[in-house]
Formats: structure tokens, C-alpha cells, sequence
């Protein structure tokens, strides 16, 4: 198969691509696409034979939902239900945005987007790119990540190319991606609303607007042996091609430790990287050394991991080390995706 590639560059063109996206998505094609948190990579969420053709494409499990995307407010009505308004809530409060809903779904939604499940993941993006792309093909697009199934997400289009180029029609290709860490998943299906999987809207942010929500308990643990109700909750996801680890305790221990393990990977020939923060990343002894940003600066953090990750595999990284980092607010989101990449390997220094 030939990939088309598309640049989206803010001339009036933009129109005639995503006109161009759209039709491929009627006719059961797949599309990447920019989204604000990392690219999608788009089918028609009402066909049944595109969600089969998503889970092909990024080798991906049939029993790990899809997550469908929507341009209007008034489109959760056709696929979902809300019987007592807290999608309704939380969707004036979030959306268009990193947010995910999981609720009932209608029939109008086949099992084959579901993962088989009887809920529907939605979310309704604020990318203008992807809500072009998602009004053209109809209004409802199924769309994890544009990546190869377990590896580090993309958020630019040279790794969608990457991992999808001659797999799926088209890639529409519109620069980096803001966020670069999936939507929050809230689980609204049972009394007490559930974060499954944290993302830029926090626990704090969400408890404004709906008193008292719990977190998944394996979102900083091992990964439970449960079926998941939403993406990345089951399997290995993230992760570089060579072996990460996250170190913690205290920062001084922290370096000394990483060093330690470092230097001894060197003399067994292996080549080594370090994820750090600005503050602590001269410290370090290692083939590469990679800042994420400043600890005081979350987002710079969220924004820099899925890179970070994949440069260590264009360089031919081996062995890579993390710093741990404060698991409240976005810290939990990003030390989610940390310790799903690393597959909960945890070192104590």
C-alpha cells in the first residue's frame, strides 16, 4: 500500500485535505492525524471492518478499545448514554479537550470499536485539524495512537511514518503536537466516577466539577490482570526497543545509583541514556543524557517524554535510565507512562 502524506499548512488547501481524509475514512480507509494530545490514527468508528483494519495496521490486541472521537456536542447523544447527566457536566466543563469519557454505548456503535465491550470510549478533541478531519469523514472516528502497538506514541508525523508508512492511506502531517500524552480516561459507568488512565485534566480538575473521584489502583502499580475497559490499561505501552528502568529515593542517591548502573552497562558494551530533569542532567555519565524540562514545569515534562523516548531508539540506545517524579497532578500522568514503558521496573537507590 502507498501512504499518502499531507502537510497541513494553514493555507486554504487545509480544506481540500481534509475534504480529501475525509472521503478516505467513508470508503474504510485509515487516516493519521494531529490531535492536541499525541496523532491518531482514524477509522470509521460506525464500520466495523475499519476498527478491524486499525487493530491490524498497529498490531494491536482486538480486546483493547477504541477510543471514538466526535466534532459536536450533540453527537455523544447517538452513541452513548447518559442517564443521569454527569457526561453531560463534564463535557461543558472539558470539552473540546485531553478528555475522555467511558460510558454505555448505543447500538449504533459495533463491538469491533469496543473491543467487545457494551461501554464506548469518547472524546471530543480540540485540535482544529482533527476536528476538520472528524466532521469530513462523518462525525465519528475511532482513533487510538498512531504507533505500532506497545511503542512510545507519536507527536510529530515523522514517527507516525515511521511506524505506519505503506499500513494506512494517509497521513496528515500538522507539526508537533501540544500535550504529547493521551487524553485523561474517565470511567463515569459505575456510582463513583474512576480515572483509568490520568492525562493533562487532573483528579483535582475533575473533583471540582464532580465531587469525589477515585483513581484506578494499577495506574501506578503492576498492570492488573482485569479485561480493560480503556486503552493502556492492560498491556505494555510506550515503551523504546531497548530496556528502561526508573529509579527512585532520594535525588542525590538517585544520581550516584544511575551512574553506578550506567558505568557498569558501559563495560558490558552496552550503549546507555539518562531522562532528566534540567536541573540534574549535567550530572550524569551516560552515551546520552536527555532533559525533559525543569521538575517545576509538568507540561515541559509531558511534552518531552514520548521524544525523548524515541530519540534513545534513533540512536540506538540499549539501556536507558529514569529519574522518578512526583506522581500528584500531571506528575501522575507522566509517571504512568513512565512506568508502563519501563514494564513497571522500579529500582530503589
Amino acid at each position: 500500500m502507498k501512504t499518502l502524506y499531507e502537510v497541513m499548512d494553514g493555507s486554504g488547501e487545509d480544506e481540500k485535505r481534509l475534504r480529501k481524509a475525509g472521503e478516505i475514512l467513508k470508503a474504510g480507509g485509515l487516516v493519521a492525524f494531529p490531535t492536541e494530545t499525541v496523532y491518531g490514527l482514524g477509522g470509521d468508528a460506525l464500520n466495523p471492518e475499519s476498527s478491524r483494519r486499525i487493530y491490524a495496521a498497529k498490531g494491536r490486541p482486538s480486546d483493547n478499545p477504541l477510543i471514538v472521537h466526535i466534532c459536536r456536542f450533540s453527537d455523544l447523544e447517538r452513541i452513548a448514554w447518559d442517564p443521569d447527566g454527569r457526561a453531560a457536566l463534564i463535557a461543558r466543563a472539558f470539552w473540546p479537550g485531553p478528555l475522555t469519557m467511558i460510558l454505555k454505548k448505543k447500538d449504533t456503535v459495533p463491538m469491533e470499536t469496543t473491543g467487545g465491550l457494551s461501554t464506548v470510549a469518547v472524546r471530543f478533541p480540540s485540535h482544529p485539524a482533527a476536528q476538520g478531519l472528524i466532521a469530513a469523514a462523518g462525525g465519528f472516528v475511532a482513533a487510538p495512537s498512531a504507533n505500532t502497538s506497545g511503542k512510545p506514541s507519536p507527536t510529530s508525523a515523522r514517527y507516525v511514518a515511521e511506524d505506519m508508512d505503506g499500513r494506512i492511506d494517509m497521513i496528515l502531517d500538522g507539526g508537533d503536537v501540544g500535550i504529547g500524552l493521551e487524553s485523561t480516561i474517565l470511567d463515569l459507568t459505575e456510582d463513583e466516577p474512576m480515572i483509568l488512565r490520568p492525562g493533562y485534566v487532573t483528579q483535582e480538575m475533575l473533583e471540582e466539577v464532580l465531587g469525589r473521584v477515585s483513581v484506578d489502583r494499577t495506574i501506578l502499580d503492576a498492570a492488573s490482570d482485569r479485561r480493560p475497559k480503556a486503552p493502556g490499561m492492560k498491556y505494555r505501552h510506550y515503551a523504546p526497543k531497548g530496556e528502561l528502568a526508573v529509579v527512585e529515593g532520594e535525588p542525590g542517591r538517585v544520581t550516584l545509583r544511575i551512574n553506578e548502573l550506567c558505568q557498569k552497562a558501559a563495560a558490558e558494551g552496552k550503549k546507555t541514556g539518562v531522562i532528566a530533569a534540567d536541573e540534574t542532567a549535567p550530572l550524569y555519565l551516560a552515551d546520552s543524557v536527555k532533559s525533559v524540562g525543569s521538575r517545576a514545569d509538568e507540561e515541559a515534562i509531558a511534552h518531552s517524554l514520548y521524544r525523548i523516548l524515541r530519540e534513545f531508539d534513533d540512536e540506538g540506545v540499549e539501556v536507558m535510565y529514569s529519574e522518578a517524579f512526583p506522581s500528584k497532578g500531571m506528575g501522575q500522568a507522566i509517571m504512568n507512562r513512565l512506568l508502563k514503558a519501563a514494564g513497571h521496573h522500579v529500582i530503589e537507590a
